[in-house]
């Protein structure tokens, strides 16, 4: 079957879902975009030269859209403070949501938006890219494999040099808590994804150095230990003097009973116990479609019938209750028992609000 798709966000961010993430699924058939809305009319123009949209399918005006469109489901490109009130006319509409990350700007409303999800009987997915590139789902297939026996603890490094105003994306200087919310969003759910276990304590100092011209923390480190017992550390950094693992080139050593494996800038070695020290290169995973392009594919395999994709909305609350006790126990200088916070959170959201009211 062939979904019908109404785009939620053309310019930014949505430029690449119109010429690249979204084409590549058209292509094999798998869905159809049928409407574009943006709130910036020049934005649209990404819609039409990406996705062939006519002037008649493109919208300023999302109520107007939603109205005029049937569709399947809808994407949400836009600002995560929004994404609840497109979630709530999406499902007034009878549709589906694919979502970029995070689920919402709050975990409260993050909740809200899996209890409307669930009641409304509707789907929704949350594009966790970085946890599907090319690298971390080849490291994830070794961890799994067990061929390098059990995994004892991982160490992950993102540091980069955006230390001056506006190189990281103008709004990104100017929010609190800038690191965690639009850096260890990703990394935080990898390093619990490779483990397989959701994440037990969090432990986490974030902070920005006089140099970083950040409105909020811009480098961090953070513990976290799983319910397993895994262990994982995060070095997180936007205002180093040198940028040495930068978007979609981090570094992560797993440390397992056989074998230490290093992932860095796309490539993994393998150093096997009593090998001498002598580094063995791990091919990668060889496939059409990475990320952004492979999850929406795996949404619609999950509207066919198929099992639900792995960032379903309600597995997903587990990355953003990472992020968010993560910033709790920066600010408190305290360890966080993060499924405890999320389970007052949920219990908090179901005092307040009720699906429907």
């Amino acid at each position: 079957m062939t979904y019908k798709v109404i785009q939620v966000g053309a310019g930014g961010f949505g430029k690449q879902w119109c010429t690249s993430f979204l084409p590549a699924n058209v292509k094999d058939g798998l869905i159809e975009v049928v409407a574009a809305v943006d709130l910036n009319p020049d934005a649209l123009q990404n819609a039409k030269s990406g996705l062939g949209l006519r002037d008649d399918q493109c919208y300023a005006d999302i109520k107007k859209a939603f109205a005029e469109t049937k569709a399947d489901f809808c994407t949400i490109v836009v600002p995560p403070a929004f994404h609840e009130q497109v979630v709530d006319l999406a499902l007034q509409h009878d549709m589906h949501i694919l979502s970029e990350k995070p689920i919402a700007d709050t975990l409260e409303g993050s909740i809200r938006i899996v209890e409307k999800v669930r009641s409304a009987g509707k789907k929704m997915g949350v594009t966790m890219s970085h946890r599907f590139a090319q690298d971390k789902t080849t490291l994830r297939h070794e961890l799994q494999s067990g061929r390098h026996g059990r995994l004892d603890y991982l160490m992950c490094r993102f540091t980069v040099d955006c230390r001056r105003f506006g190189s990281w994306g103008k709004f990104r200087h100017e929010i609190p808590d800038t690191l965690m919310v639009e850096g260890a969003v990703h990394h935080l759910d990898i390093l619990a994804d490779l483990t397989g276990y959701v994440c037990d304590t969090i432990y986490a100092q974030t902070w920005n150095p006089p140099w970083g011209e950040f409105a909020g923390d811009s480098q961090g480190l953070v513990h976290m230990t799983m319910t397993n017992g895994t262990k994982a550390v995060y070095e997180g950094a936007k205002s180093n003097a040198v940028t040495l693992n930068g978007w979609s080139n981090e570094y992560i050593r797993a440390e397992c009973e056989h074998s230490t494996l290093i992932m860095s800038h796309k490539e993994i070695e393998k150093y096997a116990y009593g090998g001498g020290g002598q580094a063995e290169q791990i091919p990668l995973l060889q496939q059409n479609k990475w990320g952004h392009a492979w999850l929406i594919e795996q949404f619609v395999e999950w509207l066919d019938g198929g099992p639900p994709m792995a960032t379903n909305v309600e597995d997903n609350l587990q990355s953003v209750a990472l992020i968010f006790a993560a910033i709790e126990s920066s600010r408190t200088g305290s360890p966080v028992k993060v499924q405890e916070m999320l389970e007052r959170a949920r219990s908090a959201v179901s005092t307040n609000w009720t699906p429907g009211r």
